[in-house]
């Protein structure tokens, strides 16, 4: 549907997998798991964290909030997306999808700074560990944990009020699962040169500078490890930030492969996302945040040890 030049839009239709009900069927069955795992998971972690004091660390500290922002990033967008794969009506008001992509975005930019700071924590803990309890105290890591979240809230609320103040006279079909920014802005007809110059710089700043503080910190941890002599000590040292390493470059190469794969022609004149496109859309919205707690249980001597204890005590407390 066209629509006239300075259109004031109301509200917005989310195609998703519209014209695909098997499909839509099957998806609604997977990410419903997936969700109760994901609140599952990082809840236990969250409550783990809290309930053991050997957890009163800033390791733990931070991956608590990491645990709760991706129970905050699925719920912007999950709910609204499995209510759709089961309506007839898949829209969303305009006000709605301003809340929704602002949230989103905020959750995106703060996760991407919280695991910058937990590398460097994970590099003083390893290349400065007589020093570590000085510069990771509780008044150093929480205003970083603090300072990750005030940037997502910031970046976003700055692009997301760029982004609805566009003129939108194309159409109010939104070729995505949610509102996602760059699928919103395609549909305007306004001038974007602004918005594409603001989300440069933010990408710059809190997507790719965490990124360079992540490199930074593992090869001088890399080079730390490899002085030490023996591979049981070298393995030791290692397991401490395997964990975290490993959801690094899951959620970081989700992201480089989703934004920056090269695109031919007729798929950047399309309107139409490439199954592809969408399975990895997918992937960085849900299956991230789902493996986040999987992999820090499994791979983490005192996360499993935290949550057999309190297995116990509520085993014999009864």
């Amino acid at each position: 549907m066209e629509w006239e030049n300075q259109t004031i839009l109301v509200e917005f239709f989310l195609k998703g997998l519209s014209g695909y009900p098997r499909l839509e069927l099957l998806f609604f069955v997977l990410i419903l798991i997936m969700y109760v795992v994901i609140l599952l998971g990082n809840g236990t972690l969250i409550l783990i964290s809290i309930l053991d004091s050997h957890l009163h660390t800033p390791m733990y500290f931070f991956l608590g909030n990491l645990s709760f922002l991706d129970i905050c990033y699925t719920t912007t967008s999950i709910p609204s997306t499995l209510v759709s794969f089961l309506s007839e009506r898949k829209t969303i008001s305009f006000s709605g999808c301003a809340v929704q992509m602002f949230l989103g975005l905020a959750m995106g930019t703060t996760e991407c700074v919280l695991l910058g700071m937990m590398a460097f924590d994970r590099y003083v803990a390893i290349c400065n560990p007589l020093r570590y309890p000085v510069i990771m105290s509780k008044d150093s890591f929480v205003p970083m944990a603090a300072g990750s979240w005030f940037a997502g809230v910031i970046n976003s609320a700055v692009q997301t009020a760029f982004v609805v103040q566009l003129a939108f006279c194309r159409n109010n079909i939104i070729n995505h699962f949610s509102c996602e920014i760059l699928a919103v802005m395609k549909l305007t007809c306004a001038d974007i040169s602004g918005n594409e110059f603001i989300m440069l710089l933010a990408t710059a700043l809190f997507t790719l500078m965490p990124l360079l503080l992540i490199v930074i910190s593992y090869s001088l941890i890399i080079s730390s490890i490899l002085k030490i002599h023996t591979s049981e000590g070298r393995s030791k040292v290692f397991s401490t930030c395997s964990a975290h390493l490993t959801v690094v470059i899951i959620f970081y190469g989700t992201i480089l492969f989703m934004y920056m794969k090269p695109k031919s022609k007729e798929t950047l004149n399309s309107d139409d996302l490439d199954a592809t496109d969408k399975l990895i859309s997918m992937l960085y919205g849900v299956i991230t945040p789902m493996m986040n707690p999987l992999i820090y249980s499994l791979r983490n001597k005192d996360v499993k040890e935290a949550i057999k204890h309190l297995f116990n005590r509520r085993l014999f407390s009864k």
